[in-house]
Parts: C-alpha cells; sequence; structure tokens
C-alpha cells in the first residue's frame, strides 16, 4: 500500500464520500469531485442545505465504507449508451459532462468506476483495488460552488476532506492547517491593521492602510534598489487600453471574458488592463532600434485588473486588482544567458533578504516544451533549443536546485520559476523567468544588426515578487505577522514608565528617527505590563522601555520580539541595531 500515489488515494476517497452521501441523501445530484493537493472535494446538488453536524456522520459511513474493502470496477460504454443510464440515475450533470467531451474531445466511448453495487461514477481513474486502501481521511468543512464555476448556473454543495497515507500523515497536517488558522492573512492583516476590504467598493479590491502602503512601497523599492544594478529603469503605462492591443499580442481570444470592458465616448472598446508586457513592447516600438541599444530593461509596479469569479477570491491571495512587481527585458538571443542569469541575481538577492533563499527553502522548475506535442509552442525551434539550454546553463552556474520539467513551458517560451516554502512547509510559485520569442514576432518589433538589418529582439519577462497582493498574503504568512526589521511598518515602540518619563522618549524617537529609524511613543496613559502585551500582539519587533536608569544614562531597555530576554544599550547602538 505504501506505493499507492496519494493522488489516487485522494481521487478514491472522493468516490467513497459520494457513496457515503448517496446513503444519506439518495436524491443527491453529483458534478466533479477530483483529488486536491492536500486531500479532495465534491460538488453536489442536495435536498437540503448541509449543516456542520452531518460531516461526522459522513465521516463515520466512509469509514464503515472503507473497512468493507469494496473493489473499485473499471467499465466502459459507447457515450449514447451511458448518456442513456445517467439519465435514468437521475444524474443530469453527468450526461451534460458527456457531451461536452463529446463536443470538444469527439469520445464515443466514456469511463466508469463503480463501488460494488453502492456507487457508480463517470470517470477516467485510476483508483484503488478496493475501498481499504484510502488511507486516512478527515472532512474539513464545506462551502457553496456553482455548477461549472458559472453563476448562472446551479449552485451546489463543495464538500472538502484531506487524504493521507497513514493517520500520523494526516494528524501532522491537521495540525499544521491549525497553525495556518493563526497565520491566516485575512486575520492577521485585520489585527495588525494592514489592509481592509468594502462592500461598496467590491469584493476582491482591497484598501491598504498606512502601514501596508508602506509594506508594498518597501517591497517594491527594495526589488527596485537591488535592479537597479543590472540596468534596470522605471517606465509607466496607463490603466486602461483598446482591445486591438491585446488582440495583436493574442491575449484578447484567451481572455477576453476575464477582463473589465470600458466604454468610453468614442467607438473603441477599451479594457481594464490584465497585464503589463504588450504596453511595455509598445514604449520598444516607440522608435528605431540599434544593437548597441541592447538590452533594454524595463521595470514597473502597477495595478491590473482581472474579473475573477465571486467564489473563486480569497483575501489577497486572489483579488480582482492585483500589482504587479513587472519587468520586461528586450535583447539579442545572445543575450538571453546573461540577462537571465542578472535576473536570478536580482532574486537571490531579494530572497536573501528575507531569509528564504536558503538550501531547502525553495527549488525551481526548468519548464521546457513537451517534445511530443510540438504544435502547443510558437516561435523558431532553434530559439527554443537554445534558450532552453541557456537557462540549464544559468541554473547550473548558479546552482540553482533545478529540475527539468517537460510540458510546462508558456506557449511562448521556457521558464524558470522559483518555488518558495513558507514557515509551514507549504509552496508558493513566487519568482519567475521567462523567454519569449512570440510578442516581439507579432508585434513586429525589430532593431538593426552590426550590418544594418532588421532582427527581432527577444522579449524575457521577470517577477520577482510577481502579484505584490498575493506575495503580502504568502509573507504575513510565513512571518506569522512578526516581520524582518526592515520590512516592519513599526520598527519600535518607545515605553516610558511614566508621564515625568515621557521627554526623554522624544529625545530617543528623534534621534532614532535621524538615522532613519521607525519609531512612535505609546504614552504612560496604561500600566507599562498592558502596553507591552499589546505591543507584542502587534508583532512590533523591538519595545524600548525608558525609566530613571535610562533617562540617567541616555540608553534604552531592549525587549526583542520572540524574545524573554532584555538588555540595555545606548541610542546610538539601537540605531545601529535598525540599520
Amino acid at each position: 500500500m505504501a506505493d499507492i500515489p496519494l493522488s489516487t488515494r485522494r481521487h478514491s476517497a472522493a468516490h467513497v464520500m459520494a457513496t457515503a452521501i448517496l446513503e444519506m441523501f439518495p436524491e443527491a445530484k453529483f458534478g466533479t469531485g477530483p483529488d486536491t493537493d492536500t486531500g479532495f472535494y465534491y460538488d453536489i446538488l442536495l435536498p437540503r442545505p448541509l449543516i456542520p453536524e452531518d460531516l461526522p456522520i459522513i465521516e463515520k459511513k466512509m469509514e464503515e465504507i472503507k473497512n468493507k474493502q469494496i473493489p473499485f470496477e473499471h467499465y466502459e460504454e459507447p457515450s449514447e449508451t451511458a448518456k442513456k443510464f445517467l439519465k435514468k440515475i437521475g444524474q443530469d450533470f453527468k450526461v451534460e459532462l458527456v457531451e461536452k467531451f463529446e463536443k470538444e474531445k469527439g469520445v464515443k466511448t466514456v469511463s466508469f468506476y463503480k463501488n460494488g453495487d453502492l456507487f457508480v461514477d463517470l470517470c477516467e481513474g485510476p483508483h484503488v483495488q478496493h475501498t481499504g486502501q484510502i488511507g486516512s481521511f478527515k472532512l474539513t468543512h464545506f462551502s457553496g460552488a456553482y455548477w461549472q464555476g458559472d453563476s448562472e448556473r446551479e449552485q451546489m454543495t463543495r464538500i472538502y476532506g484531506l487524504c493521507f497515507a497513514s493517520p500520523k500523515e494526516l494528524k501532522r497536517h491537521h495540525a499544521m492547517m491549525e497553525e495556518a488558522k493563526k497565520r491566516d492573512h485575512r486575520k492577521l492583516g485585520a489585527e495588525l491593521d494592514l489592509f481592509t476590504f468594502s462592500d461598496l467598493v467590491g469584493s476582491g479590491l482591497p484598501l491598504f492602510t498606512p502601514k501596508g502602503t508602506f509594506m508594498r512601497e518597501m517591497i517594491a523599492n527594495t526589488i527596485q534598489d537591488i535592479q537597479a544594478e543590472h540596468g534596470f529603469e522605471k517606465v509607466s503605462i496607463p490603466h486602461i487600453t483598446k482591445k486591438d492591443l491585446y488582440e495583436t499580442s493574442g491575449h484578447w481570444d484567451k481572455f477576453k471574458d476575464d477582463l473589465f470592458h470600458v466604454r468610453g465616448k468614442s467607438d473603441s472598446q477599451f479594457v481594464m488592463k490584465p497585464m503589463n508586457c504588450p504596453h511595455h513592447a509598445q514604449i520598444f516600438a516607440s522608435k528605431m532600434r540599434s544593437y548597441k541599444d541592447l538590452p533594454i530593461r524595463y521595470a514597473e509596479v502597477t495595478t491590473c485588473y482581472r474579473d475573477e469569479l465571486q467564489g473563486e477570491l480569497l483575501g489577497l491571495s486572489r483579488v480582482r486588482s492585483l500589482t504587479q512587481d513587472d519587468g520586461h527585458i528586450f535583447c539579442r538571443v545572445s543575450q538571453i544567458k546573461q540577462e537571465c542569469q542578472n535576473v536570478t541575481h536580482v532574486i537571490r538577492d531579494f530572497y536573501t533578504k528575507l531569509g528564504m533563499f536558503n538550501k531547502g527553502d525553495f527549488k525551481v522548475s526548468l519548464s521546457v516544451r513537451d517534445p511530443k506535442k510540438p504544435e502547443k509552442y510558437l516561435g523558431d525551434t532553434a530559439h527554443w533549443d537554445e534558450a532552453e539550454k541557456f537557462l540549464e546553463e544559468v541554473a547550473k552556474e548558479e546552482n540553482l536546485p533545478f529540475e527539468r520539467v517537460e510540458g510546462e513551458a508558456a506557449f511562448y517560451g521556457p521558464k524558470l520559476d522559483f518555488v518558495f516554502k513558507d514557515a509551514l512547509g507549504r509552496e508558493w510559485q513566487l519568482a519567475t523567468v521567462q523567454v519569449d520569442f512570440v510578442q516581439p514576432e507579432r508585434f513586429k518589433l525589430e532593431y538593426t544588426n552590426e550590418n544594418g538589418e532588421k532582427e527581432r529582439p527577444v522579449m524575457i519577462h521577470r517577477a520577482v515578487a510577481g502579484s505584490l497582493e498575493r506575495f503580502m498574503s504568502v509573507i504575513i504568512e510565513h512571518f506569522a505577522g512578526a516581520f524582518p526589521s526592515w520590512l516592519a511598518p513599526v520598527q519600535a515602540q518607545i515605553l516610558p514608565v511614566s508621564d515625568k518619563h515621557e521627554e526623554y522618549a522624544q529625545e530617543v524617537v528623534k534621534q532614532i528617527q535621524s538615522s532613519g529609524g521607525r519609531v512612535e511613543i505609546i504614552p504612560a496613559s496604561e500600566t507599562l505590563g498592558k502596553r507591552i502585551r499589546e505591543g507584542q500582539m502587534m508583532k512590533i519587533p523591538y519595545l524600548l522601555v525608558v525609566g530613571d536608569t535610562e533617562a540617567e544614562e541616555k540608553t534604552v531597555t531592549v525587549r526583542k520580539y520572540g524574545e524573554k530576554e532584555q538588555k540595555s544599550m545606548n541610542i546610538e547602538g539601537f540605531g545601529e541595531l535598525l540599520k
């Protein structure tokens, strides 16, 4: 059993859950029930709303089905026969799926799996041999979900569960989930006064407070300071554009239904921009370029807009207004390697500053073409070969922990994707370097080479933090709100023991601020103990207590967040510590 893939166990657990639900609700109509990174879910139309007390009942029935070790049996049917059968048993959503497969994939035969005589499902599998092999599971919660993500269709109940090979692994993950609840960026964002949402503004449109805005700007400025050494220059583009831009770039056909459309007084149709690369291409195209001008490196932090479905929005992780730390390099094929290497240096320096670039804390996917499906990719084959070779050389020379992944390249070129682990071991794809042959071709970008001939540049897309909203959601949870001092909106609070010490506290504030520190005084209107507790709840990096001794010796007593010990320092020494 140990060698059964988790994805197979989890998919099979979804079927076992469906079997248990069918026992409770014979009228249930089933949608889709895939495996996930940690378990499974199933979308189901039920005769009544589910209540939390239902979950342990369903779980108990699942355990009974598991213990019976009921075989999973596979068989196939002609699609017409399958539709008749599914209609007969009242599974209308499954009929829709068969019709969809016929239309989109041209299928004439479909696959079924059944658990004995208890449950039969339209499914390609694979599954475990019998229900006893699904492993350890736990149902966690449920939510609403529109059928096929369409808000015009039926709202179903999506029931979620965890599934792991052993009780020990399940317990470990469940404990991690409990810790994740404490670190939830939505909870901490409110407690630390970083961002908010308003029903009047709209879902998925976050509003950042002064403290949250400071963090966003500090992230963006830190990246800009690092990449300025490699020749990146800032550009600025508008937030709306004619749809013609995306028709030319090739994005319109893929994304037109995900855009916010804007009508002006003219006949032109405008949209809120969902990405920035086509705009940057237009800056490059604004005048004739020589090979001597290349590489040209543009960078910008700007907000893009995507009309995400209501049910898919999640705090800062999934929003409708996403602020991208975006950059594009226009260069010659021979310059690809060096430019990609420079970007990896920017990524390394930034994540080292966050303490996230240690061995074992991240990995890199070298995403290349699927050799069996060359039709999926655009551009010259020789250029692809060269770009993939360059990226692999960069990964090796920079000692990146990379894995070559076939079939994960973008349709326009290969890429390096940086995946970072947070404090809970969860993985997040944050930074990326992507080589693009397609947009320069579609936009007819040109430069003049040494012989006076016109050539196409290559476009390199780079993101260090990616979406600032999503990036902030990750680091809020990674640090549990206890940010490194350089990123914290308030680095230190000055706590005068009593009113008579406030004059010295003001002196401390001025001296620290003069050296660039971000500090504030918390007056002695409450007890010192209460102010210390509140400062710790706000996860302030340093609390500085000042009383008679400190005023006399021109020192501060320093309490660092997360540490019990405190020590005395002179003001200059503390200022240097912050630096």
